[in-house]
């Protein structure tokens, strides 16, 4: 079985440490490719050397959350790095853009206009998206009408059945991890159910979004307990889904992975030729 982790943050400081370790885990679970999101231009640079030194894929974009304190010239400068590095094999996707409603004392007009400004740069450079989606599925398939792009990943998606429906018929895949593995978190669950079998990609967001088994409360974390997530994980919240669905673990990759090859041509591409 192979798996690809569809979205991980592993240039991240949490495995400044042990990133080697990390990977060699993640590739003894049976996941051969990750896909490592930019979220500023300060780390368009790391995510490119470590995908290059890895042969792993990336992606490069201005997170929501990072926008207060990007200006214009951060936009011409994800249009320089795209331009550059467009022959990249390795380069995949625009992201990770989008919309950030649920983070209180954020500037949603701003925002909305670097999400704007990367879907144009998306649909320049003809690639797929990664989207962040909190409190914003509306906004973000509002603003994929009006600049249509090829497709990508809404990740870590939580929104309703109506919304995913409407991500779907624009040509996304919905992306599934540590979340879905607790028994509350219904509606993520009752998705990763429901929907469409060639809707689904896996992803970790690690080190973020935990799986319930490694979920610490803030008092644990306080007193020193960790609660990192890693790409090693994705066959175990794997095995929820197969729960969820009836599915065998088999399965469950066989699928994940040939959505995600879809979802993202050039990972495709750069899978066929390896």
């Amino acid at each position: 079985m192979r798996w690809i982790d569809t979205h991980c943050h592993l240039d991240a400081s949490e495995f400044e440490a042990d990133r080697d370790a990390v990977l060699a885990r993640a590739r003894a679970a049976g996941v051969s490719q990750i896909v490592l999101p930019a979220v500023e231009p300060s780390n368009f640079d790391a995510v490119r050397e470590l995908a290059g030194r890895e042969s792993l894929v990336y992606a490069l974009g201005i997170h929501p959350l990072y926008v207060e304190r990007a200006g214009d010239s951060d936009l011409a400068t994800l249009r320089a790095a795209l331009q550059e590095h467009r022959d990249d094999p390795r380069l995949v996707a625009v992201g990770e853009i989008g919309l950030d409603f649920f983070v209180p004392g954020h500037d949603a007009q701003r925002q909305q206009r670097f999400y704007t400004a990367q879907l144009a740069l998306a649909a320049e450079f003809g690639l797929p998206v990664l989207l962040h989606v909190r409190r914003s599925a509306d906004q973000l398939l509002a603003g994929l009408r009006r600049t249509p792009v090829a497709g990508g990943i809404a990740h870590a998606f939580n929104g309703s059945a109506q919304q995913a429906a409407g991500f779907v018929e624009l040509g996304f895949k919905l992306g599934f991890g540590g979340a879905m593995t607790f028994e509350r978190a219904l509606q993520i669950r009752r998705l990763a159910a429901e929907l469409p079998a060639e809707a689904i990609v896996l992803e970790t967001d690690a080190p973020d979004i935990p799986p319930q088994w490694l979920y610490r409360t803030a008092e644990q974390r306080r007193r020193g307990e960790r609660s990192r997530n890693e790409p090693g994980e994705l066959p175990r919240i794997a095995q929820t889904l197969c729960e969820l669905r009836g599915w065998i673990l088999e399965e469950a990759a066989r699928r994940s992975t040939d959505n995600a090859l879809s979802a993202l041509p050039k990972l495709a591409a750069f899978e066929s030729a390896t």
